[in-house]
């Protein structure tokens, strides 16, 4: 549910322009939120005095472009409230599509095995011999690195 401040944005698309969305979303491992976000971010980039629509041309390169991300945030230590924080040493890491299942190794021969997208095994740098932590909250596993 949005915030007050928020709003909801409906539209109609084409069963194409759906299928269009739907593609990129699973290739940039991204949800149509984000992705609709990023683009309406992106229209200050384009926007002059005189508001114009853009081009076939530019209109192509907005669907086909990849948005940027800011890279150079600086990172802080990991703090977070789950009391329950082991550390390990990645043992396997298998990427599928959407989601990747990564185990760590917590002590000789006892492992856990954690659900993460794939976007956040790819951003966490999770490869086989690294040290990373299972953070247990609930009934769930959450893997994370400094």
């Amino acid at each position: 549910m949005p915030r007050k401040e928020q709003g909801w944005v409906t539209f109609q698309t084409s069963e194409e322009e759906r299928k269009i969305l739907e593609e990129f979303c699973e290739q940039s491992q991204r949800t149509k939120t984000e992705i609709l976000r990023e683009l309406v971010r992106s229209l200050n980039q384009h926007s002059s005095p005189a508001i114009s629509l853009p081009s076939k041309q530019e209109e192509e390169d907005i669907y086909t472009q990849k948005p940027e991300l800011e890279t150079n945030i600086p990172k802080k230590s990991l703090k977070v409230s789950s009391r329950n924080i082991l550390k390990g040493v990645v043992k396997r890491v298998v990427f599928g599509a959407v989601n990747s299942e990564v185990t760590l190794e917590i002590i000789h021969k006892v492992e856990l095995t954690s659900i993460i997208t794939r976007a956040s095994a790819e951003e966490l740098e999770l490869a086989v011999g690294k040290e990373a932590y299972a953070v247990i909250k609930s009934n769930d596993i959450v893997i994370a690195r400094e």
